[in-house]
């Protein structure tokens, strides 16, 4: 299938178009989801924004058979990221790789665009995308894809103030260090911050962000493909939708943590055996290895290697989810009002997991003290996780109720907040006519 867009050059604008948007997502599945989200609201909210999405070649190739409004169009700058640098978990590599590599495409792209550019929206991340826009005079709305009390723990002043004497960091944790306060300082340069996440779901947050940024803040979220729901569902997972129509309500315990480099290898059995030996149904989202997980999981569990997760974690038969409390995947839960269980493993995880256990109280936790353990260290054994899976997926107990009963509240302030007039729909429109306006500040 010929892409709607094989070179820049083809960009003829609809007619009508009023308004070009230029996105530039990070190139992580995450941020990538987030800012795709994001463009069809704003395309579905304003049919006549034209919309282009900056991505490398490579991600092209896996989004280009993606559904999405006409209106939004890709462009695509080359693979000069290495992707062995993901595979093999080089973080910092792949970041310095961004950082140096991508700005000088990214710039003869803008430069070629037919049509003037309105706005550019930028993960964060991207950190050249403010200079680059700059040097344009093109307004940056900065796309937050993660939750906002991320940004505090990252910007946080006394980290900044102590830059000049980390005893405690050396090379990697202070060029990581480097990285998130860079990351930070990109929205000080940005007109807008928009969040993906929801006023209501952390108003402390945003109040205090209010304060620090002297831009306007606009949380839309969440980030998640709720308006494709009301499609029908993929008929090539037929058989998945059937089992989930098998089993009893609130009976299955939905399982997805990320790729199997996240965990060791001998956690990961312990973790295998304890959902089995809990007794509890299960349906396992496995990457790669799914394999190695389906010779043993009787016929209580389904192991698949992809599904559709906001559609499955609203079927009524999920009634919990282990994750890894990555920030798209706690707000399917809380959209779809599914209690968690969780298991962080880095980075804005961990604090996913405090604000599900501590903050809304709608999870419990896998012991911290073990969770990504390596080898040779304490593992979480598989008695404590049937034991906890037992405890997690109790619909009788007290606790229990109160935790599902909390889910529901959340959940409906979630619906509450996307729905005509909530504050997500109300700051949408905001930021349209913000963009539509062009006022530079």
């Amino acid at each position: 299938m010929k892409s709607d867009m094989d070179s820049t050059r083809e960009l003829e604008p609809p007619p009508t178009s009023v308004c070009h948007v230029v996105a530039l997502p990070y190139p992580g599945r995450g941020h990538i989801n987030s800012m795709m989200n994001l463009c069809k609201l704003l395309s579905s909210k304003k049919p006549d924004i034209l919309i282009t999405f900056v991505v490398t070649e490579e991600w092209h190739g896996f989004m280009e058979s993606d559904q999405k409004p006409h209106t939004i169009r890709f462009a695509t700058v080359p693979n000069l990221i290495p992707s062995e640098l993901v595979r093999a978990n080089d973080l910092l590599g792949f970041v310095e790789a961004l950082n140096t590599k991508l700005e000088a495409p990214v710039e003869q792209l803008l430069d070629r665009l037919e049509q003037p550019v309105s706005a550019i929206v930028a993960d964060p991340c991207v950190v050249w995308a403010t200079r680059v826009a700059s040097r344009r005079n093109i307004p940056v709305a900065s796309l937050w894809p993660m939750s906002a009390s991320v940004i505090s723990e990252w910007g946080d002043d006394e980290v900044i103030a102590d830059l000049d004497l980390p005893t405690e960091l050396n090379g990697d944790g202070l060029k990581v260090l480097k990285i998130k306060l860079e990351i930070v300082r990109s929205i000080y340069k940005a007109q807008y911050l928009v969040s993906s996440s929801v006023y209501e779901f952390e108003p402390q947050v945003f109040d205090n962000l209010k304060a620090k940024f002297a831009l306007p803040i606009y949380p839309f979220g969440p980030s998640i493909p709720y308006f494709e729901l009301s499609k029908s569902p993929p008929t090539n997972h037929n058989y998945l939708y059937n089992w989930l129509d098998s089993q009893p309500k609130h009976s299955v315990l939905y399982i997805s943590l990320g790729s199997f480099l996240s965990v060791s290898k001998a956690q990961m059995d312990e973790i295998v055996a304890g959902v089995q030996n809990s007794g509890a149904r299960f349906l396992w989202v496995a990457r790669g290895d799914a394999s190695k997980l389906k010779d043993g999981v009787g016929d209580k569990g389904l192991v698949v290697s992809w599904c559709d997760q906001l559609r499955v974690l609203c079927h009524d038969s999920i009634g919990g989810f282990l994750s890894h409390c990555g920030w798209n995947s706690t707000l399917e839960a809380v959209y779809a009002g599914v209690p968690i269980l969780t298991c962080p493993i880095l980075g804005d995880q961990i604090l996913n997991a405090k604000k599900i256990v501590e903050d809304w109280k709608i999870g419990y936790r896998v012991p911290k003290k073990n969770v990504g353990a390596t080898e040779h260290e304490h593992l979480v054994t598989r008695e404590e996780i049937a034991e906890l899976v037992q405890r997690f997926m109790d619909l009788e107990s007290e606790e229990g109720k109160e935790m599902r009963k909390r889910a529901k509240q959340l959940q409906e302030t979630c619906h509450g907040a996307i729905a005509k007039g909530g504050s997500s729909d109300r700051n949408l429109d905001a930021f349209i006519e913000d963009i539509l306006r062009g006022h530079h500040h």
